[in-house]
């Protein structure tokens, strides 16, 4: 007797002890298990393989080794942004969806899957073409990376808002906020996993690898999201039926947009995006051109960025559990954004490499803090939105901010550099690191004027109307 009393003990410890330190073991359900939550979650795996290639390796690999314009690469790097603000309307639609099969998110997740393959399988050979073209009308090569960014990106968007909605229409409402946090991590989870991957690969470049690691992604991220979808979305006929009634596109968005602080939210996150991702499409370049570091050192940038990324995630549970207000938290991973610039700028002149990657670590740990308070800010403002408009409405503001914050900051790091060397700036000016600096001047600029827009949120007028309830642990990131 007294050692099946010791059994039970023992297991009901264990029990304790999984949902308390096991990541995201409370997100689980009866209907949805861990594993099921975790296969899921590979379609947001792909996706950070997708984003680390694109906005990491590929920026600094044209611009350095291939030798394109920062301008003609800002551009087509940020041609996805085309297809950003379609993000809500991809949502609602497949809110909307109608379907004798009975199926919702799984058409749009597979779509955007086919269209972020080909575009990843065309995509290195357009790129030595833009390199090395010496046939053909002039536009041939910048119009094929066009295209392949603009089918890679336009195929993101699609599969990763279906998935979300998918992921919070299979789970019970009271584990939707954790669930997404795990779909979430995971991004993060793949970039650190894309990150180490191609530096290792592209260590000793070359164009046979190049093709190499681009097609083999492709292959990848497809295989992956299959097995993220395969027996996920129950096929429910009634659901998705041609003459069920249906609210407009617009009066859907109206609904979402009456909340009070909405729009001053989405503001201050458009802001806060744009300020933590302008150096996305430089920090690598400038790593390499100027402080004169590797592919496989300045690759490694993307996976100490995620790392920063979740321990930011990690401090604003601790912070959010002890009773700080989400809002005075997200100001905080500002303020560590503005030290963190600083270091960046601070790095070249002091010849000082570990402060650049500290640099690099610090602008994920300010952008974890902001992007989880944010997010767990929208995630509560309207309970009434069905959930595709919820993460088309807040994806689309995000990521068409940080698609134009990618553009603006190769053109605007272009211009600078001109008018450095023609002399305009004076003498002291006249350096390749002068566009690197001014644009991390300005992502600090636009920190503080996210810090004015977010002030007022804290105020009582916003604050009644939250939830009471502003528990947040690992496994309740909002995303």
């Amino acid at each position: 007797m007294m050692l099946n009393a010791a059994n039970r003990k023992m297991i009901a410890l264990w029990q304790k002890a999984g949902t308390r330190f096991m990541p995201f073991a409370d997100a689980a359900s009866e209907d949805v298990p861990l594993s099921r939550l975790l296969r899921l979650a590979l379609f947001q795996v792909s996706a950070g393989c997708v984003l680390v290639l694109l906005t990491g390796t590929l920026n600094r690999v044209l611009i350095v080794e291939l030798g394109v314009s920062v301008a003609l690469v800002s551009a087509v790097v940020a041609i996805p942004v085309l297809a950003a603000p379609l993000r809500l309307l991809i949502g609602y639609r497949s809110d909307t969806y109608k379907s004798v099969l009975g199926w919702r998110r799984v058409p749009y997740i597979w779509f955007g899957s086919l269209l972020q393959f080909g575009g990843l399988a065309i995509m290195p050979f357009v790129l030595l073409l833009l390199h090395t073209q010496t046939v053909g009308p002039g536009w041939a090569g910048p119009a094929g990376a066009a295209l392949a960014f603009l089918l890679t990106g336009f195929g993101l968007h699609t599969a990763q808002t279906a998935g979300l909605a998918l992921a919070t229409d299979i789970v019970p409402s009271a584990k939707r906020p954790r669930v997404v946090a795990l779909l979430y991590v995971m991004l993060l989870v793949g970039m650190i996993l894309a990150s180490v991957f191609y530096s290792i690969f592209l260590v000793d470049f070359s164009h046979k690898q190049l093709i190499q690691v681009i097609q083999g992604t492709a292959l990848l991220t497809l295989v992956l999201n299959v097995i993220a979808i395969w027996k996920q979305e129950a096929r429910d006929p009634s659901r998705t039926a041609s003459d069920r009634k249906l609210a407009g596109f617009f009066e859907a968005l109206s609904d979402y947009r009456a909340h009070p602080g909405t729009m001053r939210l989405l503001l201050a996150v458009a802001l806060g995006s744009a300020a933590f991702s302008m150096q996305d499409i430089l920090l690598e370049p400038y790593g390499g051109e100027i402080l004169g570091m590797s592919v496989a050192q300045t690759t490694l940038l993307t996976g100490l960025w995620a790392a920063g990324t979740m321990a930011g995630f990690a401090w604003a549970a601790y912070s959010l559990n002890h009773g700080a207000h989400m809002y005075r938290v997200a100001a905080r991973g500002l303020l560590i954004g503005i030290a963190a610039f600083s270091a960046i700028i601070l790095a070249a002149p002091l010849g000082v490499d570990a402060l650049f990657f500290a640099g690099a670590a610090g602008v994920g740990l300010g952008g974890g803090l902001f992007a989880v308070c944010t997010m767990l800010a929208a995630m509560g403002i309207c309970k009434t939105s069905d959930s595709g408009v919820l993460v088309g409405a807040w994806s689309a503001v995000q990521a068409t901010a940080i698609g134009v914050s990618l553009l603006l900051g190769g053109v605007i790091k272009n211009v600078v550099n001109a008018l450095a060397f023609e002399g305009v700036l004076g003498p002291a000016m006249n350096s390749a690191g002068t566009g690197y600096l001014f644009v991390y001047h300005l992502e600090i600029g636009l920190l503080f004027l996210c810090l004015a827009v977010l002030g007022p949120l804290t105020g009582l007028r916003y604050r009644q109307t939250e939830e009471s309830d502003t528990r947040f642990g690992l496994a309740e990131l909002p995303g």
